[in-house]
């Protein structure tokens, strides 16, 4: 009988509790299912004999009571008869098999119990095993949804990093526009300063190209004071 105590957990199996525990529930359903048909098998055969045994015992047990009724039978028409000693014989004999009927009983008590047991877990693997096969392509959607969603987190995570990269460069960005303005204000100030530089020399060359009138008059002068011969 040590099928029964082999199959002891799975009579107090909890399915929910071993897909808690699973860190791939998944496979485990798979294989929870491999395992169960395996022992669906084992179980019937084992059930299938334990039935046998039981029923052997208790035809062993009927015939032992049907020799014990026959034998009371025989005593009770020896005693009509008036044959004390067939009478005595026969009661002999169904004390016998009074003794055997006890162990007999017990013998087929406790088969009945072992067949009950098998039965019990016979059906249990049946039950459990159709409820799994119901359950297992709704687990499986739910995993891979659950699959799916870790994926959709981890790309999430990684676009926290994307957006602290955008945002240095948006620093980045606006400190090339600092340092631009920075140098378009200086390329003004500069073009100004030149322009300015440049009208004060122009202004000059004009009084440098026209001749002062004290200039002219000494030369008007000096030409007519030649031409007198002075």
């Amino acid at each position: 009988m040590g099928i029964i105590k082999r199959f002891t957990d799975i009579m107090s199996a909890n399915i929910n509790a071993l897909l808690d525990k699973a860190e791939d529930p998944e496979k485990m359903i798979d294989q929870y299912l491999r395992d169960l048909e395996s022992d669906l098998g084992n179980v019937k055969a084992e059930t299938a004999a334990v039935m046998a045994e039981e029923q052997k015992a208790k035809r062993q047990l009927d015939e032992c009571d049907e020799e014990i009724a026959k034998l009371q039978s025989y005593a009770e028409r020896a005693v009509l008869a008036g044959k004390d000693d067939d009478a005595k014989a026969f009661l002999r004999q169904k004390n016998a098999s009074t003794e055997k009927r006890a162990a007999l009983e017990q013998a087929y008590t406790l088969a009945a119990a072992n067949a009950t047991k098998m039965r019990q877990m016979h059906d249990k693997l049946v039950g459990d095993i159709a409820s799994l096969n119901a359950r297992r392509d709704a687990i499986k959607a739910k995993m891979k949804a659950a699959k799916a969603q870790e994926k959709i987190n981890k790309i999430g995570s990684s676009m926290s990093g994307v957006a602290a990269n955008m945002s240095a460069f948006d620093k980045m960005e606006e400190k090339a526009n600092q340092m631009l303005d920075k140098a378009n204000a200086m390329a003004e100030l500069n073009g100004a300063a030149a322009v300015a530089e440049e009208g004060i020399e122009s202004l000059m060359a004009q009084y440098d190209a026209q001749p002062s009138a004290v200039d002219e008059v000494d030369d008007e002068l000096a030409a007519l004071k030649a031409a007198l011969g002075k």
